[in-house]
């Protein structure tokens, strides 16, 4: 893209880089600007290598770049690392106290400048001037994020003053950013900033989570707003407790979540199949990053799509939500809680790290007027007796909560009569299998169908899911530049599948290649096993870093 610059802040863990690193992300998006923000950093408090990338323009972004334009080092490895990525006219802010041998390198007494933990500060002024940006909207995000310290808030004007003077006489405006479109008032939120917020606009009532990379600042969140909003959080003793705890809250009526990543969600196994045979709502995040084992734990990957597909012993409905924007974690979060709650059924959304730590500009979502589960109020009327497993057409049966009424709630574990009581009747036992799965076919009605955008008669046609939807999507208009004719089909549903609702699409195409990031092609192989297609190409990534539109590209041309 012409107009869009690739900014990227490098250091320490310690260092501040992401406190700078948000305020000019903030910063840009009050400007009017676009942004696609990648965050990337290792497993310690202190030291290592982390950065913080800003791909920003006037026009819209959605996916992450490989180029550098501006690269800001608060520390020679920045510099030693990346200066092999820079552009053709990129340039290198650097504390001239680093002593790099580097011909783009513009050296700044930060020293000078700040002292202290404020220096990072100081870089923030010299980026923002050298990318002419208005500089009291600059210092109107810093006021707001550090208003209440009064001291700290003295500190770093001095600081961020003393930067923009010197860099105006020294760097000036070297790579303005074009003018941004006049904008209405808009969000700058991550995955999980959307997701929580999703949830608890559908009316989640409680969410149990044990802390792990890079789900847990979905409760974290949650837990901020949870006594406005009448949100219980529970940071469980392990996953294991976390999942039961859930789904003793949402036996009990309040609508719940629990949140985890890869390494999490194989200890709450067992849980996932007490939901299916308990037919007990709970929807379920899980925040993808690379195993096996701990794997790295910092960073992303599209690898447990299977697993998650699979998880549980015996056979039971579930469905699974993959967003590809921050805007669909809204929406799917949302989705997920009413499917649960209306197929009494675990559901989950997969997400990674990317998505969850990615920071976007949205417009603010529409909340007035939109529906909340509350299955408190909406008890089926029940002529006794009760039967909570009732055999339906549609293998729904009537959910009442326990005290809720005169009747009693019986749940087992075990197989179980339509009452609820504990039977070895194979007979029933069939019944009761065939009665759960019934629901497969009302969540197969509800299915988000795959999104295709692009030539609608293609020569390649480019399949992904999830995260990788912004990457692909780029990647395709940079393919029909060489005059090509490209389509993207994204699945932001990935189970179950409805072939009806692309199979058209999939035979139409001269070549299909799926783009996924993992390394055996996990939603090539689901594709090919529901449907028999199988697809010419497959572009997969697992070094742990999120699909650029360049990695597709090379790809997709072989």
């Amino acid at each position: 893209m012409r107009n869009a610059l690739n900014i990227v802040l490098g250091g320490e863990a310690g260092q501040g880089l992401v406190t700078v690193g948000h305020l000019l992300a903030k910063s840009l998006v009050r400007g009017g600007y676009s942004i696609c923000v990648t965050q990337s950093y290792q497993s310690r408090i202190r030291g290592g290598h982390n950065t913080f990338a800003i791909r920003v323009s006037p026009d819209d972004v959605q996916a992450p770049c490989e180029a550098i334009d501006v690269l800001a080092g608060l520390d020679a490895p920045t510099v030693t690392l990346h200066e092999s990525e820079l552009s053709p006219d990129g340039m290198v802010i650097v504390d001239e106290a680093v002593k790099a041998d580097c011909a783009k390198c513009v050296p700044v007494p930060f020293r000078e400048l700040a002292t202290g933990i404020y220096v990072n500060t100081a870089a923030l002024g010299v980026v923002a001037q050298v990318l002419g940006l208005d500089l009291a909207v600059v210092r109107q995000v810093m006021l707001e994020a550090f208003g209440k310290k009064v001291e700290t808030v003295a500190e770093n004007e001095k600081a961020l003053e003393a930067a923009t003077k010197w860099a105006a006489e020294n760097v000036a405006a070297t790579r303005p950013l074009p003018p941004a479109p006049a904008r209405s008032a808009r969000l700058m939120m991550t995955g999980n900033d959307a997701l929580a917020f999703g949830a608890a606009s559908a009316g989640l009532r409680f969410c149990a989570f044990y802390p792990m990379t890079p789900s847990t600042s979905i409760p974290t969140t949650l837990a901020g707003w949870g006594e406005s909003l009448g949100i219980v959080v529970e940071q469980a003793e392990d996953e294991i407790a976390a999942i039961n705890m859930a789904l003793g809250a949402s036996y009990a009526g309040a609508p719940s979540l629990v949140t985890t990543s890869g390494g999490g969600f194989a200890l709450m196994v067992e849980g996932v199949s007490l939901a299916g045979m308990t037919e007990t709502p709970v929807v379920i995040v899980v925040g993808q990053r690379p195993g096996p084992a701990t794997g790295l734990p910092t960073r992303t990957e599209q690898a447990d799509l299977e697993f998650v597909l699979h998880a549980g012993h015996g056979e039971f409905p579930r469905a699974i939500f993959a967003p590809g924007s921050v805007e669909e974690c809204f929406h799917l979060s949302r989705r997920a809680f009413e499917l649960a709650e209306r197929c009494q059924s675990p559901v989950f959304l997969l997400t990674d790290q990317f998505l969850a730590d990615s920071y976007r500009a949205v417009e603010p979502f529409a909340i007035e007027g939109l529906p909340q589960v509350r299955p408190w109020e909406e008890a089926p009327a029940v002529k006794g007796p009760y039967r909570r497993y009732a055999i339906t057409s549609d293998g729904v049966s009537p959910r009442l909560l326990p005290g809720g009424s005169e009747h009693l709630v019986v749940v087992d574990s075990d197989e179980h009569d339509e009452v609820g009581h504990i039977t070895e009747d194979l007979t029933l036992r069939k019944a009761m299998v065939e009665k759960r799965l019934r629901k497969l076919e009302g969540m197969r009605g509800e299915v988000v169908p795959p999104e295709h955008t692009g030539d609608g008669d293609p020569e390649l046609l480019l399949v992904c899911w999830g995260s990788t939807k912004g990457s692909v999507v780029e990647a395709a208009e940079m393919l029909r530049a060489d005059a090509r004719r490209v389509g993207v089909l994204h699945f932001s549903q990935v189970w179950p599948l409805v072939p009806e609702q692309f199979m058209g699409l999939l035979h139409k195409a001269r070549e299909v290649v799926s783009v996924e990031g993992n390394a055996f092609g996990q939603f090539a192989r689901l594709l090919r096993r529901e449907t028999g297609f199988e697809v010419h190409r497959q572009v997969l990534r697992y070094d742990g870093l999120p699909h650029t539109p360049e990695s597709v590209v090379r790809g997709s041309r072989g």
